[in-house]
């Protein structure tokens, strides 16, 4: 079993946890972290890009000359995409960009990014944080007491105080262990895990 130090939100070591060498402790399948963050990135993708071709556009409904004798060249229509104001040739049409990925494929991307921060030591545990009020300047000082740039804090379940006190530092992003994901875990420099949280993720990730 792998163990981790537990600290209090004054920078303080209070005691330690042990840690699932599966979820934290796993080789790291970059193949698989590619293929789920490419999985995300594709969901978020709008589609919405949309041209009109010579049908779409107004106008247009008649010959323009005749079909002989004028000496140029011959044309059905004023929409034509060979026209100023025509249609659009093969343009982009609204579609959906998602794709899935196999489950086993997204549950071993997520612990080998789990993995990866445990081993880069950009992993802290926090025994609680305890907060009676929404407090955004006493959340800021926890970070920089800690000394964190960009942070992703993991928490077990809904705490509306600490979720709102949190959400207006730009570089700061609080998900339930039930939302963690692999693209989040590599935007975030730090992964901040509530120690009630661990449980959880392990549950969830260990069959």
């Amino acid at each position: 079993m792998l163990v981790a130090g537990v600290y209090d939100i004054e920078n303080n070591k209070v005691s330690e946890i042990e840690l699932s060498e599966v979820v934290f402790g796993a080789p790291v399948n970059e193949s698989a972290i590619y293929e789920v963050v490419r999985m995300q990135m594709a969901f978020r993708r709008r589609g919405t890009a949309s041209t009109k071709g010579r049908s779409d556009i107004r106008g247009g409904g008649k010959k323009p000359w005749r079909q002989k004798g004028t000496g140029r060249a011959r044309a059905g229509h004023s929409r034509s995409p060979l026209w100023r104001g025509g249609g659009t040739v093969f343009g982009p049409q609204p579609r959906s960009y998602a794709f899935k990925v196999p489950k086993k494929v997204r549950r071993l991307a997520l612990i080998s990014a789990l993995s990866m921060k445990f081993k880069e030591e950009r992993m802290i545990v926090l025994s609680d944080f305890p907060m009676d009020e929404i407090k955004t300047k006493r959340f800021q000082e926890v970070i920089d007491r800690f000394g964190f740039k960009k942070a992703l804090f993991v928490i077990d379940g809904a705490q509306p105080t600490l979720e709102k006190s949190s959400r207006n530092i730009p570089e700061v992003k609080m998900v339930r262990s039930e939302g963690i994901n692999v693209y989040d875990l590599l935007k975030f420099d730090h992964v901040v895990l509530l120690e009630p949280s661990i449980k959880k993720i392990e549950g969830a990730l260990i069959s």
